[in-house]
């Protein structure tokens, strides 16, 4: 029976104690993936879900990084190369939230946040993990974006300046390593349903643009990640890949 299977590979998930983060880590152990949880200030959260995969008998640790600063990476790599193995799959999901505002009004510093986060973030990641996947002939990177990169609504334009420049440069890095067999991909959630949050005020109106009207999950998201760890993804590479029910369309 064909299924996903990643036993043997190791995974580690930026942002992994956020909602989106949390449930991508549940379904990548349950693939069989050790999982390495990446944190910035939540130990607690981290802890808990500890708890529960060793509770599954994973293997999985987890590690606190800025994932903005390359010693901070760098230092993380090394972390869980010693505990798991050199990682192969890495998900990179950080982000940082902050209140949307005009051009105008937008401060540069949300701008200069957002370029760390989305841009700076992938850069640190494949140059910290990148050089083992490529000795190894093997290799996933998954980063999560958003359908705000091709909505360009008002009020977004600090986030989706990072979103959007962290496409292009993961867009060149598939093409410089995918002799290499590493895949590297995006995945763009619509506005998703998360276990902390539940469908409420505002949601008609989302719906009513959507095609299969209704929004998604978080497990919509992590299903599509771990498709895309895994071997029956192997020839998929350069993709940006919306899960928003339709409510985007990437055309030609």
């Amino acid at each position: 029976m064909l299924q996903i299977d990643i036993n043997d590979h190791v995974a580690v998930v930026t942002g992994g104690t956020g909602q989106l983060g949390r449930t991508m880590v549940r379904t990548l152990a349950k693939c069989g993936a050790s999982v390495a949880i990446h944190y910035h200030r939540d130990a607690a959260r981290a802890n808990e879900l500890l708890i529960e995969l060793r509770e599954w008998d994973v293997r999985c640790m987890s590690v606190q990084a800025d994932i903005t600063e390359p010693a901070d990476v760098f230092a993380m790599r090394d972390a869980i190369t010693e505990e798991l193995g050199a990682p192969d799959i890495i998900v990179n999901n950080a982000v940082i939230q902050y209140p949307w505002a005009s051009v105008l009004e937008q401060s540069l510093e949300d701008y200069e946040s957002q370029y760390r986060s989305c841009i700076i973030q992938n850069v640190l990641m494949a140059k910290a993990f990148v050089p083992a996947m490529m000795l190894k002939g093997w290799g996933r990177i998954i980063a999560i974006n958003t359908e705000c990169s091709l909505q360009n609504f008002p009020g977004q334009s600090a986030y989706v300046s990072g979103k959007r420049g962290m496409d292009g440069v993961l867009r060149v890095l598939a093409k410089e390593i995918g002799e290499k067999q590493i895949t590297v991909n995006q995945v763009a959630p619509g506005w998703m349903v998360s276990e902390e949050s539940h469908p409420g005020e505002g949601d008609a109106d989302y719906i009513r643009g959507v095609p299969l009207k209704r929004r998604g999950t978080d497990q919509d998201i992590a299903n599509l990640v771990a498709f895309l760890a895994s071997d029956l993804a192997g020839f998929i590479t350069g993709q940006f890949i919306s899960v928003s029910g339709g409510n985007v369309m990437p055309a030609i």
